[in-house]
């Protein structure tokens, strides 16, 4: 250990003074709450917005064991530790994630991305629900953080106010008038939808993650069974005319976190961030009417093949399919069950893009999920300008800041790591160990070339950060 430590800190000599490399503790299966956190933490615009927001917002408006807090308590005890290195364990959050969510309650394999959707989520609603108890008492809007990553890591303040003191104040107007409202609209005239939970109002996808995860926030597709319903967003006309039918199934490309639509004058932090918007296209066959609906995703899930890449697996997410047999689109006009033709575009990229791969499937032959150990190639950097439609910013590069690493035979059992750049730095995370790692090893998670091999990682969820956000 003293060895590895050395180590490390040799790695680390001219990584500036204010960043921090700490290992979580894991509590008997939580590798996947850690690989998470890390990847988290290290997404600077996220890391800084949280600080910020935590170092300025009011407190007694949220409740002290939500999410949201407990993991900005996180976040403050890793920012502003006197060591550089070391290992914390996230106690206050892992109970808090059990006692609220039953899906982690168990201490068999739980699934990485269930818990980014959970963590997002929940984060999101606590932010809007705050506000709206805001709007309620007659209070004026919640400023707004500094843009996120434009600001550096402020220093430990020492003042009062909270746990850790306040940074020097900053008019709330100034704040207001600075934030560049990163998906090009004003949040004044922004209508953007309200975080889904995951239980009554859950997520919906054609599969699900793992096999131990088949309740609530979504439902395994099985071939010959029904696929699950679209989620209640409306459906409005090609000619913005009104209310069109909504489909009866929904497709195989359904973004994994796509979230109701309902008007809302405040858009979070966490949707500026994270959040992008999606617009399906179906042609009834019948009677030629096109339906467009538009919803907005925190990540999209896309369906993997052997040998393939990121990009191939986006061509496949915005292709052309065909609903047809049991998956026949509803037509209002035609008032019945039609075959329809849909697609998936991009209309507004968010700042930061989270690609989970979809690795986990149930095999009828077998009658059981079975880990896909499929070669995928991600770059280092990408662009999305072939599944994007009338977006503004469809020529945004992005870079490769994140890597959750599943490593196992199967979904219900294995281990995950996660992979993080930091200062031009590739660093691996796993559990309380830290290394510094070359670009090369990032490669290994493609997945071998042979259906069966040795290399046992893959990489799992992927984190994009638009150049020049910071």
């Amino acid at each position: 250990m003293g060895g590895s430590s050395s180590k490390l800190e040799r790695a680390l000599v001219d990584i500036p003074e204010g960043e921090h490399y700490f290992g979580l503790e894991n509590f008997g299966n939580t590798c996947y709450a850690n690989s998470v956190l890390q990847m988290l933490y290290f997404c600077e615009p996220f890391r800084n917005a949280l600080l910020y927001w935590a170092e300025h917002a009011p407190m007694e408006e949220v409740s002290e064991d939500s999410m949201l807090l407990c993991l900005a308590a996180l976040f403050q005890q890793i920012a502003y530790h006197k060591k550089k290195h070391g290992v914390i364990a996230p106690k206050r959050l892992i109970a808090r994630l059990r006692r609220d969510n039953e899906l982690f309650r168990s201490y068999m394999h739980q699934d990485a991305h269930e818990f980014l959707n959970f963590v997002l989520n929940d984060m999101a609603e606590t932010l809007e629900r705050t506000e709206k108890d805001r709007q309620k008492r007659g209070l004026p809007a919640s400023t707004f953080p500094l843009p996120p990553g434009s600001t550096p890591l402020p220093h430990k303040p020492t003042g009062p106010g909270s746990k850790l003191g306040r940074p020097p104040a900053t008019s709330q107007a100034t704040l207001h008038n600075s934030l560049p409202h990163l998906n090009g609209e004003s949040p004044s005239s922004h209508t953007s939808p309200t975080a889904a939970s995951l239980g009554q109002n859950g997520l919906t996808r054609d599969s699900a993650s793992t096999g131990a995860h088949t309740s609530r926030s979504h439902s395994i597709e099985q071939p010959n069974a029904s696929r699950p319903a679209w989620s209640t967003t409306a459906e409005m006309s090609a000619d913005g005319q009104g209310v069109r039918g909504a489909p009866a199934h929904a497709p195989d490309r359904a973004p994994s976190s796509a979230q109701p639509q309902q008007p809302a004058a405040f858009q979070t932090w966490v949707q500026q961030i994270f959040q992008g918007r999606l617009v399906s296209e179906t042609r009834c066959l019948q009677c030629e009417t096109v339906t467009c609906r538009e919803e907005a995703f925190f990540d999209l899930s896309l369906d993997i093949e052997q040998n393939s890449s990121i990009t191939s697996c986006l061509h496949k997410f915005s292709s052309t399919e065909t609903l047809n047999a049991e998956d026949k689109f509803f037509c209002d006009a035609c008032s019945g069950l039609q075959e329809a033709q849909k697609r998936f575009k991009i209309k507004v990229l968010p700042p930061i893009l989270c690609l989970h791969l979809k690795r986990f499937k149930y095999i009828e032959q077998y009658d059981r999920m079975r880990k896909l150990m499929y070669r995928v190639v991600f770059p280092f950097e990408i662009k999305l300008c072939n599944t994007v439609e009338d977006c503004p910013d469809a020529d945004a590069l992005y870079d490769l800041i994140g890597v959750v690493v599943h490593v196992g035979s199967g979904p219900n059992h294995g281990h995950y790591i996660s992979y993080v750049r930091s200062h031009n730095k590739w660093l691996l995370f796993d559990d309380e160990n830290v290394e510094v790692m070359d670009e090369a090893t990032v490669r290994t998670a493609f997945g071998s070339t042979y259906e069966y091999s040795s290399n046992m990682d893959h990489g799992y969820i992927l984190l994009y950060q638009r150049q020049g956000l910071l």
